[in-house]
Protein backbone atom coordinates (compact mmCIF):
# COMPACT_ATOMS: atom_id res chain seq x y z
CA UNK A 1 0.00 0.00 0.00
CA UNK A 2 2.96 2.28 -0.32
CA UNK A 3 3.24 4.72 2.60
CA UNK A 4 1.25 4.01 5.70
CA UNK A 5 0.74 4.41 9.19
CA UNK A 6 -0.54 2.09 11.39
CA UNK A 7 -4.02 2.48 13.50
CA UNK A 8 -4.32 1.34 17.13
CA UNK A 9 -6.15 -2.32 16.02
CA UNK A 10 -3.35 -3.14 13.56
CA UNK A 11 -5.08 -1.93 10.08
CA UNK A 12 -2.97 0.48 8.31
CA UNK A 13 -4.17 3.76 6.52
CA UNK A 14 -2.47 5.17 3.48
CA UNK A 15 -1.16 8.98 4.31
CA UNK A 16 -2.28 10.53 1.16
CA UNK A 17 -5.83 9.92 0.01
CA UNK A 18 -7.97 11.59 -2.46
CA UNK A 19 -10.60 13.83 -0.90
CA UNK A 20 -14.40 13.67 -2.70
CA UNK A 21 -15.92 16.98 -1.44
CA UNK A 22 -18.06 18.76 -3.35
CA UNK A 23 -16.55 17.02 -6.30
CA UNK A 24 -19.46 17.27 -8.68
CA UNK A 25 -20.64 13.49 -9.35
CA UNK A 26 -19.91 13.47 -12.78
CA UNK A 27 -16.40 14.91 -12.59
CA UNK A 28 -15.64 12.46 -8.97
CA UNK A 29 -16.03 9.15 -10.56
CA UNK A 30 -13.04 10.32 -13.34
CA UNK A 31 -10.97 11.75 -10.05
CA UNK A 32 -11.49 8.26 -8.54
CA UNK A 33 -9.93 6.57 -11.29
CA UNK A 34 -7.03 9.06 -12.21
CA UNK A 35 -6.20 8.61 -8.45
CA UNK A 36 -6.10 4.88 -8.50
CA UNK A 37 -4.20 4.72 -11.45
CA UNK A 38 -1.31 7.01 -10.64
CA UNK A 39 -1.09 4.90 -6.63
CA UNK A 40 -3.78 6.27 -4.25
CA UNK A 41 -5.33 3.52 -1.95
CA UNK A 42 -7.00 5.64 -0.02
CA UNK A 43 -10.63 7.72 -0.59
CA UNK A 44 -12.30 9.48 1.43
CA UNK A 45 -16.26 9.67 1.05
CA UNK A 46 -19.01 10.91 3.13
CA UNK A 47 -22.77 10.43 2.76
CA UNK A 48 -23.51 14.04 3.19
CA UNK A 49 -21.23 14.56 -0.22
CA UNK A 50 -24.05 13.62 -2.01
CA UNK A 51 -21.48 11.42 -4.06
CA UNK A 52 -20.68 8.10 -2.86
CA UNK A 53 -22.77 6.41 -5.84
CA UNK A 54 -20.38 7.91 -8.62
CA UNK A 55 -17.30 7.45 -6.11
CA UNK A 56 -18.33 3.27 -6.50
CA UNK A 57 -18.18 3.77 -9.68
CA UNK A 58 -15.02 4.94 -10.39
CA UNK A 59 -13.46 2.52 -7.53
CA UNK A 60 -15.15 -0.48 -9.52
CA UNK A 61 -14.10 0.11 -12.80
CA UNK A 62 -10.42 0.41 -11.46
CA UNK A 63 -11.02 -3.19 -10.04
CA UNK A 64 -12.94 -4.43 -13.01
CA UNK A 65 -9.95 -3.60 -15.13
CA UNK A 66 -7.63 -5.27 -12.91
CA UNK A 67 -5.63 -2.27 -11.00
CA UNK A 68 -6.64 -3.15 -8.18
CA UNK A 69 -8.72 -5.48 -5.63
CA UNK A 70 -11.28 -4.64 -3.21
CA UNK A 71 -8.54 -5.26 -0.36
CA UNK A 72 -6.05 -2.85 -1.46
CA UNK A 73 -7.67 0.16 -1.05
CA UNK A 74 -8.94 2.15 1.89
CA UNK A 75 -12.15 3.72 1.52
CA UNK A 76 -13.83 5.95 4.13
CA UNK A 77 -17.50 7.31 4.91
CA UNK A 78 -19.17 9.68 7.32
CA UNK A 79 -22.14 9.41 9.15
CA UNK A 80 -24.27 12.87 8.49
CA UNK A 81 -25.34 14.45 12.08
CA UNK A 82 -29.26 13.88 11.53
CA UNK A 83 -28.57 10.12 12.27
CA UNK A 84 -27.16 10.27 16.00
CA UNK A 85 -29.54 8.37 17.30
CA UNK A 86 -28.00 4.62 17.84
CA UNK A 87 -30.77 2.78 15.72
CA UNK A 88 -29.83 5.43 12.48
CA UNK A 89 -26.89 4.41 12.59
CA UNK A 90 -26.14 0.76 11.09
CA UNK A 91 -29.11 1.59 8.42
CA UNK A 92 -27.13 4.85 7.21
CA UNK A 93 -23.83 3.03 6.85
CA UNK A 94 -25.59 0.51 4.90
CA UNK A 95 -27.32 3.27 2.48
CA UNK A 96 -23.78 4.93 2.01
CA UNK A 97 -22.69 0.83 1.22
CA UNK A 98 -25.24 0.25 -1.47
CA UNK A 99 -24.37 3.60 -2.98
CA UNK A 100 -20.46 2.87 -2.94
CA UNK A 101 -21.84 -1.19 -4.10
CA UNK A 102 -19.16 -2.28 -1.28
CA UNK A 103 -19.64 -4.96 1.34
CA UNK A 104 -17.94 -2.79 4.05
CA UNK A 105 -15.81 0.40 4.51
CA UNK A 106 -12.39 0.37 5.63
CA UNK A 107 -13.31 3.18 8.65
CA UNK A 108 -16.72 4.72 9.38
CA UNK A 109 -16.61 8.40 10.89
CA UNK A 110 -18.67 9.98 12.72
CA UNK A 111 -18.94 13.46 10.68
CA UNK A 112 -19.31 15.77 13.51
CA UNK A 113 -20.30 16.11 17.34
CA UNK A 114 -23.54 17.87 16.68
CA UNK A 115 -26.40 16.04 16.13
CA UNK A 116 -29.65 17.43 14.09
CA UNK A 117 -32.97 16.11 14.01
CA UNK A 118 -33.72 13.38 11.54
CA UNK A 119 -36.84 15.87 10.35
CA UNK A 120 -34.51 18.94 9.95
CA UNK A 121 -32.68 19.68 6.93
CA UNK A 122 -29.30 18.17 6.51
CA UNK A 123 -28.01 21.92 7.23
CA UNK A 124 -30.32 23.54 9.73
CA UNK A 125 -31.11 27.30 9.77
CA UNK A 126 -31.49 27.42 13.36
CA UNK A 127 -31.27 25.58 16.44
CA UNK A 128 -34.80 23.99 15.92
CA UNK A 129 -33.36 21.56 13.98
CA UNK A 130 -30.94 20.23 16.48
CA UNK A 131 -31.57 17.48 18.41
CA UNK A 132 -29.58 16.62 21.62
CA UNK A 133 -28.51 13.23 21.16
CA UNK A 134 -25.51 12.23 22.80
CA UNK A 135 -22.28 11.40 20.44
CA UNK A 136 -21.45 8.59 22.98
CA UNK A 137 -25.00 7.19 21.97
CA UNK A 138 -24.01 7.35 18.67
CA UNK A 139 -20.73 5.78 19.15
CA UNK A 140 -22.53 3.32 20.34
CA UNK A 141 -24.17 2.41 16.55
CA UNK A 142 -20.81 2.72 15.51
CA UNK A 143 -19.38 0.16 17.20
CA UNK A 144 -22.67 -2.53 15.99
CA UNK A 145 -20.92 -1.46 12.78
CA UNK A 146 -17.66 -3.05 13.44
CA UNK A 147 -19.50 -5.90 15.17
CA UNK A 148 -21.90 -7.14 11.76
CA UNK A 149 -18.24 -6.24 9.81
CA UNK A 150 -19.99 -3.94 7.94
CA UNK A 151 -16.95 -1.43 9.15
CA UNK A 152 -13.31 -2.25 9.65
CA UNK A 153 -12.24 0.56 11.67
CA UNK A 154 -14.35 3.57 13.39
CA UNK A 155 -13.61 7.08 14.10
CA UNK A 156 -14.35 10.53 14.75
CA UNK A 157 -14.42 13.60 12.50
CA UNK A 158 -13.98 17.45 13.61
CA UNK A 159 -13.96 16.52 17.46
CA UNK A 160 -12.08 18.33 20.10
CA UNK A 161 -10.22 17.03 23.06
CA UNK A 162 -12.75 16.51 25.63
CA UNK A 163 -14.64 15.06 23.56
CA UNK A 164 -12.56 12.61 22.34
CA UNK A 165 -11.75 12.39 26.31
CA UNK A 166 -15.22 11.25 27.13
CA UNK A 167 -15.16 8.83 23.88
CA UNK A 168 -12.63 7.08 25.66
CA UNK A 169 -13.87 6.73 28.78
CA UNK A 170 -17.39 5.16 27.06
CA UNK A 171 -16.09 2.66 24.28
CA UNK A 172 -15.60 -0.99 24.05
CA UNK A 173 -13.42 -0.06 20.74
CA UNK A 174 -11.42 2.91 20.87
CA UNK A 175 -11.70 5.25 17.86
CA UNK A 176 -8.61 5.03 15.19
CA UNK A 177 -9.09 8.41 13.83
CA UNK A 178 -9.96 12.28 14.53
CA UNK A 179 -10.27 13.61 10.68
CA UNK A 180 -9.97 17.99 11.39
CA UNK A 181 -8.98 20.01 9.40
CA UNK A 182 -5.02 20.85 9.05
CA UNK A 183 -3.41 22.96 6.77
CA UNK A 184 -0.47 25.88 7.63
CA UNK A 185 -2.79 28.58 8.55
CA UNK A 186 -4.21 25.98 11.44
CA UNK A 187 -1.59 23.21 11.75
CA UNK A 188 -3.58 21.64 14.76
CA UNK A 189 0.02 20.26 16.24
CA UNK A 190 -1.87 20.81 20.14
CA UNK A 191 -4.65 18.03 19.01
CA UNK A 192 -2.14 16.05 16.50
CA UNK A 193 -0.05 15.55 19.87
CA UNK A 194 -2.96 14.82 22.12
CA UNK A 195 -4.08 12.37 19.77
CA UNK A 196 -0.40 10.81 19.11
CA UNK A 197 -0.89 10.63 22.70
CA UNK A 198 -3.61 8.20 22.83
CA UNK A 199 -3.04 6.67 20.11
CA UNK A 200 -5.36 7.98 17.68
CA UNK A 201 -4.55 8.54 13.87
CA UNK A 202 -4.88 12.20 13.02
CA UNK A 203 -6.46 12.38 9.43
CA UNK A 204 -6.29 16.77 7.94
CA UNK A 205 -9.10 17.23 5.58
CA UNK A 206 -8.44 20.83 3.73
CA UNK A 207 -4.53 20.55 3.43
CA UNK A 208 -4.25 23.21 1.14
CA UNK A 209 -6.77 25.81 2.33
CA UNK A 210 -10.09 26.16 -0.11
CA UNK A 211 -8.41 28.44 -2.84
CA UNK A 212 -11.87 28.95 -5.07
CA UNK A 213 -13.92 30.67 -1.70
CA UNK A 214 -10.98 33.53 -1.71
CA UNK A 215 -12.32 36.52 -1.54
CA UNK A 216 -15.71 35.13 -1.73
CA UNK A 217 -16.07 34.89 1.92
CA UNK A 218 -15.07 37.67 3.99
CA UNK A 219 -12.16 37.06 6.19
CA UNK A 220 -11.42 33.78 4.29
CA UNK A 221 -7.72 32.45 5.37
CA UNK A 222 -5.41 32.66 2.20
CA UNK A 223 -4.24 29.66 1.40
CA UNK A 224 -0.42 28.96 2.21
CA UNK A 225 0.18 27.87 -1.75
CA UNK A 226 -0.51 31.21 -3.18
CA UNK A 227 2.25 32.37 -0.14
CA UNK A 228 4.76 34.14 -2.06
CA UNK A 229 7.39 32.35 0.07
CA UNK A 230 6.10 29.31 -0.53
CA UNK A 231 6.27 30.02 -4.15
CA UNK A 232 9.74 30.80 -3.65
CA UNK A 233 10.00 26.95 -1.90
CA UNK A 234 8.51 25.47 -4.61
CA UNK A 235 10.99 26.25 -7.28
CA UNK A 236 14.01 25.58 -4.33
CA UNK A 237 13.10 22.39 -3.87
CA UNK A 238 12.13 21.92 -7.84
CA UNK A 239 7.71 21.44 -6.65
CA UNK A 240 4.86 22.66 -6.99
CA UNK A 241 3.79 25.21 -3.57
CA UNK A 242 1.09 22.21 -3.43
CA UNK A 243 3.77 19.44 -2.77
CA UNK A 244 5.94 21.41 -0.18
CA UNK A 245 2.58 22.10 1.72
CA UNK A 246 1.81 17.99 1.29
CA UNK A 247 5.27 17.42 2.17
CA UNK A 248 5.13 19.57 5.37
CA UNK A 249 2.03 18.19 6.39
CA UNK A 250 2.47 14.32 6.39
CA UNK A 251 6.15 15.42 7.97
CA UNK A 252 3.68 15.95 11.57
CA UNK A 253 2.70 12.50 11.25
CA UNK A 254 -0.89 12.78 9.88
CA UNK A 255 -2.54 11.55 6.92
CA UNK A 256 -3.81 13.84 4.36
CA UNK A 257 -6.63 13.83 2.06
CA UNK A 258 -6.00 16.90 -0.47
CA UNK A 259 -9.32 17.07 -2.80
CA UNK A 260 -8.99 17.42 -6.37
CA UNK A 261 -11.06 16.49 -10.00
CA UNK A 262 -7.55 17.25 -11.95
CA UNK A 263 -5.89 14.37 -12.87
CA UNK A 264 -2.60 16.03 -13.05
CA UNK A 265 -2.85 18.04 -9.83
CA UNK A 266 -3.99 13.87 -8.66
CA UNK A 267 -0.60 13.13 -9.58
CA UNK A 268 1.13 15.52 -8.27
CA UNK A 269 -0.37 15.42 -4.90
CA UNK A 270 0.92 11.68 -3.88
CA UNK A 271 4.11 12.47 -5.49
CA UNK A 272 5.78 14.22 -2.17
CA UNK A 273 7.94 11.79 -0.29
CA UNK A 274 10.91 12.18 -2.50
CA UNK A 275 11.99 15.44 -0.81
CA UNK A 276 13.11 17.08 2.68
CA UNK A 277 12.39 20.36 3.89
CA UNK A 278 15.11 22.45 5.46
CA UNK A 279 14.74 23.52 9.33
CA UNK A 280 14.19 26.87 7.69
CA UNK A 281 11.44 26.48 5.82
CA UNK A 282 10.05 24.04 8.32
CA UNK A 283 10.09 27.12 10.25
CA UNK A 284 8.75 29.24 8.13
CA UNK A 285 5.87 26.78 7.85
CA UNK A 286 5.58 26.62 11.42
CA UNK A 287 5.29 30.45 11.53
CA UNK A 288 2.03 30.51 9.17
CA UNK A 289 -0.01 29.04 12.33
CA UNK A 290 -2.74 31.15 12.82
CA UNK A 291 -5.86 28.84 13.97
CA UNK A 292 -8.16 30.10 10.94
CA UNK A 293 -10.21 27.67 9.67
CA UNK A 294 -11.53 26.99 6.15
CA UNK A 295 -14.53 25.11 7.68
CA UNK A 296 -15.73 26.99 11.25
CA UNK A 297 -18.89 25.30 11.29
CA UNK A 298 -19.96 28.49 13.04
CA UNK A 299 -23.83 28.51 11.42
CA UNK A 300 -23.88 25.57 14.26
CA UNK A 301 -21.68 27.33 17.28
CA UNK A 302 -24.63 27.62 19.40
CA UNK A 303 -24.53 23.93 19.79
CA UNK A 304 -24.12 21.79 22.53
CA UNK A 305 -21.65 20.09 20.89
CA UNK A 306 -19.88 22.74 18.98
CA UNK A 307 -16.45 21.03 19.23
CA UNK A 308 -14.46 24.55 18.43
CA UNK A 309 -15.64 26.67 21.35
CA UNK A 310 -12.01 25.31 23.55
CA UNK A 311 -8.74 25.67 22.12
CA UNK A 312 -8.40 22.26 20.82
Amino acid sequence: MGHTLKLNNGHEIPIVGLGTYKSPPGQVQEAVKAAITCGYRHIDCAWFYENEAEVGQGIHAKIADGTIKREDIFITSKLWNNFHAKNSVVPMLRDSLKKLNLDYVDLYLIHWPMGFKETAPTLPPDSSGYSDVDYIETWQGMEECVKLGLAKSIGLSNFNSEQITRILQNCTIKPVVNQVEVNPNINQKKLIKFCKDRDIVVVGFCPLGRSNYVGLRPNFPTPTIHDPKVIEMAKKYNKTPAQIVLNYLVSLGISVIPKSVTPSRIAENIDIFDFRLDTDDIAYLDACNKNQRCSPQSNHADHKYFPFKIEF
